[in-house]
């Protein structure tokens, strides 16, 4: 037999070393909790934790009473089928919902056949919002032309005015001039809205926080993360835009005006209430922005208490089932609960159990006081 050579020794006294320290790191890891790779790779917004609060939940799928939407967008419902119509109308009925106000209506002969299509297979649950088309904005009596237009829309059954961002944004007169919000060449338009007695419902600029930096600090970095484009230059600001919105609302006070999305002060509800005391021709609605008092239950329930005749109930997107968390939030007094669309809201939501007379204002009742042509046969004690 032949012994391991002097230079082999070492090498099998490195090699016991080396299981021995093998060992101890095998028991180690058999005794020390190591994350999972995946929790260490995963991203925020993908973090979704399961809450472990233990407290009375009251899932509401259909609204205490009946309801109008009055912001709601069906872009192609002339094109539906009589079948697809009858689906949608299913879906409302389930809710409570009484009547949806189309504000994508458009213009001329468009908006014709949406009446027409909605007349014939769901008659007095559809309104629908004429459009102004800016196509020939340089023309020197653009204005006078769109107020005529705007006549012959509510001749043909439009029961108000939609008026969508793009006033104020990305409107430009050829020379590049940026068409403010209060440009007294459209003047005529607010002026023959108030004539006939129909509401403008306005949407101007985005939530504030789309002009400031992208950073750890921005409330909606994750929704500008999801949805880039959204990111606002600096010029025009939003005060800029909101101060020529408020301007145009002030300066027309015989014409009624819905500012959109909270006029986007739902997170500073003091603000918002000082507006309306100042401009009694200004109301206002709830779409896509429920999220922002559903976070703050007692300072949105004082405010929808003392401003109960200038909020309408409106949704913006049409998902049945979001609306149930609008439901939530009005109607019981439920916490710590999930909003739908995490980009808009990654807190929870909590609810403001609102009297009744406060819900029926803001779900028909307001509707009813500003809206021509709605059917009061829909709604129990109107």
């Amino acid at each position: 037999m032949t012994l391991p050579t002097p230079s082999l020794r070492p090498s099998r006294k490195i090699s016991v070393f080396v299981f021995a320290a093998a060992f101890a790191s095998i028991a180690l890891a058999v005794t020390a909790p190591v994350p999972p790779a995946q929790a260490q790779e995963m991203q925020w917004e993908d973090y979704a934790p399961r809450s472990t609060l233990v407290v009375e939940e009251h899932e509401v799928t259909r609204a205490k009473f009946p309801f109008v939407d009055a912001h709601a967008h069906q872009w192609g419902i002339a094109e539906m089928s009589a079948e697809e119509i009858a689906a949608m109308v299913a879906d409302m009925d389930a809710m409570n919902m009484a009547v949806m106000v189309n504000l994508s209506g458009g213009s001329g002969e468009e908006l014709q056949a949406k009446i027409a299509a909605t007349d014939m297979h769901a008659p007095g649950r559809f309104v629908h919002y004429a459009n102004i088309d800016f196509e020939t904005l340089d023309d020197p009596d653009f204005g006078e032309k769109a107020a005529a237009q705007l006549e012959e829309d509510v001749r043909q059954g439009a029961k108000g005015l939609k008026i969508y961002k793009s006033l104020g944004m990305y409107i430009f007169y050829e020379d590049g001039t940026r068409l403010k919000t209060d440009d007294p060449k459209l003047d005529p338009i607010w002026q023959k809205a108030g004539e006939l007695g129909i509401p403008v419902l306005i949407h101007t600029a985005d939530p504030a926080p789309f002009w400031e930096p992208q950073d750890r600090f921005n409330e909606r970095w994750f929704e500008l993360k999801e949805r880039p484009r959204r990111k606002r230059d600096p010029v025009p600001s939003w005060e800029t835009l909101m101060t020529e919105h408020w301007n145009l609302i002030a300066r027309h006070s015989n014409t009624i005006f819905l500012s959109a999305h909270l006029g986007w002060l739902g997170n500073d509800l003091g603000r918002l209430g000082s507006l309306l005391d100042k401009m009694p021709n200004m109301y206002t609605e709830l779409g896509a922005v429920i999220g922002e008092l559903g976070r703050q239950p007692h300072t949105a329930k004082a405010f929808l208490t003392k401003y109960q005749d200038r909020v309408l109930m409106g949704k913006d997107s049409w998902e049945p089932s979001e609306y149930y968390v609008y439901f939530r939030i009005f109607e019981t007094a439920d916490e710590y609960f999930p909003y739908y669309r995490k980009r808009h809201a990654f807190w929870s939501m909590y609810g403001m159990d609102l009297p009744d007379e406060v819900l029926r204002k803001i779900y028909y009742k307001n509707a009813l006081e500003i809206i021509p042509g709605l059917d009061p046969a829909l709604f129990p004690d109107s």
